[in-house]
């Protein structure tokens, strides 16, 4: 509905006598008179009250003979007798004939009034809102800006009408806004509370963001007239919520580098595993350096603030496929580094080093030579930061982070999460690193602790195996021995000391040097195992299995006693393997438990395999399963080399992450 419709004026021509001579459609709704009753009459009598028309024929004569218009509120005589007051606005015209008339335009004045009243009312209601609002036409240009937007964008709202949102508006998105605009335009359905974010010129580029809705105009008749558009700046909740969020992301990041870094007792995946937590969400590259002592187990000394430092890369991780990546020292390779390196005065000081905005001098800094350098600045580097990774008071090397398509620059609350997270790699760093040094002195002294190959003895051809435990866990007590006793008898030893770390392979060499000392003294089988049971009680928390077997080469037998050890599996030059069946006995060191000793023959061809239970036992699979499986796999070792069959065992049976060493010991009779 337009506003003449609003307003419904009324239009009525008097002749120059006064004489009705036009009458609109309205004038029947503003007067009750149709057109009918009222053409051709006086106006005065229609019209006017007896005591006003006086006034009024002064008035109409001064509008004719003058020429002047005359606008005013008057009182009107309604057809139903009642008095409405009404707005006139009459001027005089003249037809080509030189006939004058008057015309008066009419409209209730009441409604002229609350039009006025609401026109005034929206008028204030815009320029004061402190909302910024704007009126666009159907191509999107602007045809009213109130000063709130003005204040937003800067732009004076004389310089914005006939212009589009492009080139106004300090949006980001603004392609996404004209998309916004056109949609609603075309669908009439509002967008509301739609998040933009800017740098207006007027704040000297400070992000500012703002909640923006649009809706269709539409006038009578669906007719439709443009689009609106609020704009209500939220900087405050915006940035209120970001720190929310980025405060949640935080928490996550640390509560997923708590489940994800640290898992192994190794240094390189505790160092891989850091560098993936922190990419994308803190960086797009990253790298962890240790120093090369640290790698070395090797206490460092008090280091120099102005020397270099000899790394030792051990992850890298990137968000995307990057020109950085080349840049970076390959993981295990040793890289020296000067005391200008950024690196190098982050472990120095112990501290972390932010460059918040990246230049060429500092990426002559950060990188380990001009063409790295040249490869940081083309994959767009622009931001870096450094944190020391640090246990127990000791400075073991920095976790390197840069940004590149990330565009913003690390601040002090990455600083504050990067060293949270490099604290936390930094124990697990040291703790692996400590744990390999002990495993591997417990491994070399049980390696050397062990027989080294032995002469073949007569009559038997001899193959063997050890494998420590994984870096999983601690190497244990394991031990086998092959031992020439008197009367060219050999004896075959296998042990198991229950325990790991270096007392379990020190309590395990005791045991093996006193075996081979019984064994010399040419005693039955049961009776080297009481001797050592004896030796076992004195030591403190420790007992052990063994197996103890004495091969006759002339009797074609061997008699064997068991402590508590798992059967040895026996197979037949012709024939299926199987377990020999023999007293289960106690462990060593249990005490006063009788050892009894079997005889099984042992023919040219056959073949004995002793093993500990590492080989076989699992934490999810029954024992008798799996002895069932190592049986399977001894089908067909007759027509196999012992080592391949050594080979077979170890591959077949013992899978990655086992927790437990193995000693495997196998004896072929030969003719």
């Amino acid at each position: 509905m337009g506003l003449l419709d609003v307003l419904g004026v009324a239009a009525v021509v008097l002749d120059a006598q006064g004489r009705i001579v036009f009458w609109s459609p309205q004038a029947d709704e503003l007067f009750g008179y149709r057109a009918a009753e009222a053409l051709g009459r006086p106006a005065a009598q229609l019209l006017v009250h007896r005591e006003h028309t006086e006034l009024v024929v002064r008035l109409f004569a001064e509008v004719l003979s003058s020429g002047d218009s005359w606008a005013g509120a008057f009182p009107v005589r309604h057809k139903d007798g009642s008095t409405r007051l009404v707005e006139f606005r009459n001027m005089r015209l003249t037809d080509g004939l030189g006939d004058v008339y008057a015309l008066g335009i009419a409209a209730d004045h009441a409604t002229v009034r609350q039009v006025e009243t609401d026109l005034a009312l929206s008028q204030r209601l815009v320029s004061q809102s402190p909302i910024g609002l704007a009126l666009m036409d159907t191509d999107l240009r602007f045809v009213l800006v109130n000063p709130a937007l003005e204040r937003i964008d800067g732009i004076p709202a004389v310089q914005h009408l006939g212009r589009r949102v492009r080139g106004t508006l300090p949006f980001q998105d603004i392609s996404g806004t004209e998309a916004a605009l056109r949609q609603v335009l075309a669908t009439g359905r509002p967008l509301l509370d739609r998040e933009a974010v800017g740098a207006p010129a007027a704040d000297d580029g400070a992000e500012r963001a703002w909640s923006v809705s649009f809706y269709r105009l539409e006038g009578a008749q669906g007719r439709v007239l443009g689009v609106a558009m609020s704009v209500v700046d939220v900087t405050e909740r915006h940035r209120a919520s970001t720190e929310a969020d980025r405060a949640r992301r935080r928490l996550a990041l640390i509560a997923d580098a708590s489940a994800r870094v640290g898992t192994t007792l190794e240094v390189d995946r505790t160092a891989e595993e850091l560098a993936a937590v922190t990419v994308p969400v803190l960086a797009d590259i990253a790298a962890v350096d240790v120093l090369d002592s640290v790698v070395s187990c090797r206490r460092p000394g008090t280091m120099e603030d102005s020397g270099p430092e000899l790394f030792r890369a051990l992850a890298l991780s990137t968000a995307y496929p990057t020109e950085a990546e080349q840049a970076a020292d390959p993981p295990g390779e040793p890289a020296m580094y000067g005391a200008d390196r950024l690196v190098t005065r982050c472990v120095h000081s112990g501290r972390p080093v932010l460059v918040p905005r990246v230049g060429p001098a500092d990426l002559a800094r950060i990188a380990r030579s001009a063409p790295a350098a040249a490869a940081l600045a083309r994959a767009g580097v622009h931001s870096y930061l450094a944190v020391p990774l640090i246990a127990r008071g000791e400075v073991l090397g920095a976790l390197d982070l840069k940004r590149a398509r990330n565009p913003l620059p690390f601040d002090e609350d990455d600083v504050l999460l990067a060293v949270e997270l490099a604290s936390r790699a930094a124990v697990g760093i040291d703790n692996a690193r400590w744990f390999q040094s002990v495993r591997n002195s417990a491994v070399t002294l049980q390696r050397s602790l062990l027989p080294g190959r032995p002469p073949p003895p007569l009559g038997l051809e001899i193959a063997s195996r050890y494998q420590p435990a994984y870096a999983s866990s601690e190497v244990g007590g394991d031990w086998y021995d092959v031992i020439p006793l008197a009367g060219e008898k050999t004896a075959l030893v296998v042990g198991d000391v229950m325990g790991s770390g270096i007392d379990a392979a020190a309590t395990m060499g005791r045991l093996r040097t006193a075996t081979c000392a019984f064994a010399d003294l040419d005693l039955e089988p049961e009776q080297v195992l009481r001797h050592l049971d004896r030796i076992t009680a004195g030591l403190e928390h420790y007992i052990a299995t063994c197996l103890y077997v004495v091969y006759d080469p002339h009797g074609a037998r061997c008699r064997i006693a068991n402590a508590g050890h798992l059967p040895p599996a026996l197979v037949p030059a012709a024939g299926p393997p199987f377990l020999v069946e023999l007293p289960t006995g106690a462990p060593l060191g249990v005490g006063g438990v009788p050892f009894e000793t079997v005889s099984v023959p042992f023919a040219p061809g056959d073949q004995l395999v002793l093993y500990t239970d590492g080989l076989v036992e699992t934490r999810h699979d029954p024992i008798d399963e799996r002895l069932a499986a190592l049986t399977a796999l001894l089908e067909g070792a007759q027509r196999r080399p012992l080592e391949e069959t050594c080979d077979l065992l170890l591959g077949s049976l013992r899978q990655a992450g086992y927790l437990d060493d193995v000693a495997l010991l196998l004896a072929r009779s030969l003719p």
